[in-house]
């Protein structure tokens, strides 16, 4: 049984990788943001947001990069549970040869692990700081996988790079939606 997170909460895939711009995979694997990376987070600084967030970021060097030029000068809080997916012995190869997402590489970590991993983040991170809007600077796998937990069923396509993702909670689901 899915857990249900308590409020809507937001959703940043990290700026542009260089295993992005080279369709490399890096799911554990620390790469830095390119250029676009950083001016894409930088844009990010330029939005208007919530008066009341609270800052969230995966471990990676991506996603605390992007955090700290979307956000400059505000504190935020590493969780691990917000890490990419570990592809095992698929670090570092071609997208194309990443293997079926229900198949657990070798070496790596399985997709129903990694659900329940960014489930129980989720839903820990939406109980803290009741009038607070939880923005939480992560990956595609995890973005992915919140996806399948509470909207569609679905994982749908990779999403863009450094675009908040709101997952708008209505009753007992949730609707996602680029702000």
């Amino acid at each position: 049984m899915t857990e249900i997170p308590a409020k809507s909460f937001c959703l940043i895939r990290h700026g542009e990788t260089t295993a992005n711009a080279e369709g490399l995979i890096a799911g554990r694997t620390d790469v830095p943001l390119t250029e676009l990376g950083r001016a894409q987070a930088r844009a990010l600084s330029r939005r208007d947001w919530p008066a009341r967030i609270a800052l969230y970021a995966s471990p990676m060097a991506r996603a605390q990069e992007t955090c700290e030029l979307a956000f400059p000068d505000r504190p935020f809080t590493l969780h691990e549970g917000l890490r990419e997916r570990d592809w095992g012995v698929y670090e570092g190869r071609p997208l194309r040869t990443q293997p079926d997402r229900n198949t657990t590489p070798e070496q790596g970590e399985s997709w129903p692990d990694m659900i329940r991993r960014v489930e129980r983040a989720i839903v820990g991170i939406c109980q803290t700081g009741t009038d607070t809007l939880p923005v939480l600077v992560c990956h595609s796998g995890v973005i992915r996988a919140a996806r399948l937990l509470w909207t569609t069923g679905e994982v749908g396509s990779r999403p863009p790079n450094a675009t908040p993702l709101l997952f708008e909670r209505s009753g007992s689901t949730f609707k996602e939606k680029t702000l």
